[in-house]
């Protein structure tokens, strides 16, 4: 006797604007009857779920949500990850598709990488599929009017970190960086760009396209700024 599982769907739903959600998106969200999404841990929407609300009646689905520890103990990361496989398993087990949201594309740096992985390894018979979104780098490109590349050119999305010799090896290597997650190290990729007289080439997006988008052209006045977790630089020479 077969067993009918349902499937797991990763859909990106986008880098913030509701209607830069796919066709294909918005009739899986419409006909799967669990919707799992990322869950903030000290309250409020997380961005994702945002957006889904926009498509979808909560009271009309399952809606399963999901918290992503921010942590480094590796056994504690474990352990959570097979809790939260086996929370989505247990519906496809039952027949019942789950479409796992995620803030742009769920094979970009996404939490759904991770999922899909554990996933197939510890359930082999799941069938996993990803729905590609709008990422937050192809946002940010045309909300600047900067391309990513033309042509013959290289273009690089480098997590920005601390390690400045590899932050310079991306600048001098590529025609544009998109350096994600920038807020942290925003004092040194100025004085970085500084040094490789690139300051004026670069421009920054926080939270790009959605309701609290910010834009900079002029890096310099961030000098010292806070900034939210969802801040890009593009650098184009």
């Amino acid at each position: 006797m077969s067993v009918n599982h349902g499937t797991l769907y990763g859909v990106g739903v986008g880098p913030g604007d509701p209607e830069l959600v796919t066709v294909k998106a918005y009739r899986l969200m419409q006909t799967a009857p669990v919707i799992a999404y990322p869950n903030k841990r000290m309250g409020g929407k997380s961005y994702a779920l945002e957006i889904v609300e926009r498509y979808v009646n909560p009271s009309e689905k399952t809606m399963l949500g999901l918290v992503f520890p921010m942590t480094k103990d590796e056994d504690v990361l474990l352990r959570h990850w097979e809790d939260t496989v086996e929370k989505v398993w247990a519906y496809l087990r039952q027949g019942q598709d789950v479409v796992f949201v995620t803030e742009g594309d769920p094979m970009l740096y996404s939490t759904f990488i991770h999922m899909s992985r554990l996933m197939r390894q510890e359930h082999p018979e799941a069938e996993v599929v990803s729905i590609p979104g709008v990422s937050s780098v192809n946002a940010a490109a045309s909300r600047l009017g900067v391309p990513l590349a033309d042509g013959d050119e290289v273009v690089a999305i480098v997590p920005a970190n601390r390690d400045l010799t590899r932050m310079r090896q991306a600048l001098l290597t590529h025609d544009c960086v998109v350096f994600l997650k920038v807020a942290k190290v925003m004092d040194d990729m100025i004085l970085l760009l500084g040094e490789l007289q690139l300051i004026d080439n670069a421009m920054v997006c926080t939270k790009v396209t959605s309701a609290g988008e910010h834009v900079w052209k002029n890096v310099r006045e961030l000098q010292g700024a806070s900034l939210n977790y969802l801040t890009l630089m593009v650098v184009r020479k």
